[in-house]
């Protein structure tokens, strides 16, 4: 092999190892709080628990949404341009917090550092980029 053929196999390689290693690292710490359940039939998707707090979520775009959480009750209420809806949690395939108003098609999904809120008829996020305010 000649030395250009091994330069360039070195180069590739090191640009695909490079990748590999960048989807291992996170810019977003998750709370010590998560958790994880299972729900149903043993082998089932697992769904996860996040303690997130109830109260305001300043939104990108200078939105807000304002949520009470009910974790007894897989339920959720949220206050979203005046008008307040009840969503009840759904299972995801993900495992991710999914809940939903398909009355009014409602979805906000929650992340560890942030909720998005969602037109379930148009696929377009409502509010997006979503994180409680402190205090």
């Amino acid at each position: 092999m000649n030395k250009s053929k091994k330069s360039v196999g070195v180069v590739l390689a090191l640009t695909v190892l490079s990748t590999i290693l960048s989807g291992c690292v996170t810019t977003e710490r998750q709370p010590a709080s998560a958790s994880v359940r299972h729900e149903g039939a043993p082998g089932s998707q697992q769904q996860l628990n996040f303690q997130l707090p109830s109260g305001v979520y300043g939104c990108e775009l200078g939105q807000s949404v304002e949520i009470q959480r009910d974790a007894a009750a897989s339920l959720i209420e949220i206050n979203w341009q005046g008008s307040r809806h009840t969503l009840q949690r759904y299972d995801s395939s993900s495992g991710l917090p999914r809940y939903e108003d398909r009355q009014n098609g409602l979805l906000w999904i929650d992340l560890p550092w942030k909720g998005v809120l969602m037109d379930v008829n148009s696929g377009q996020p409502l509010a997006n980029e979503c994180k409680a305010t402190s205090g």
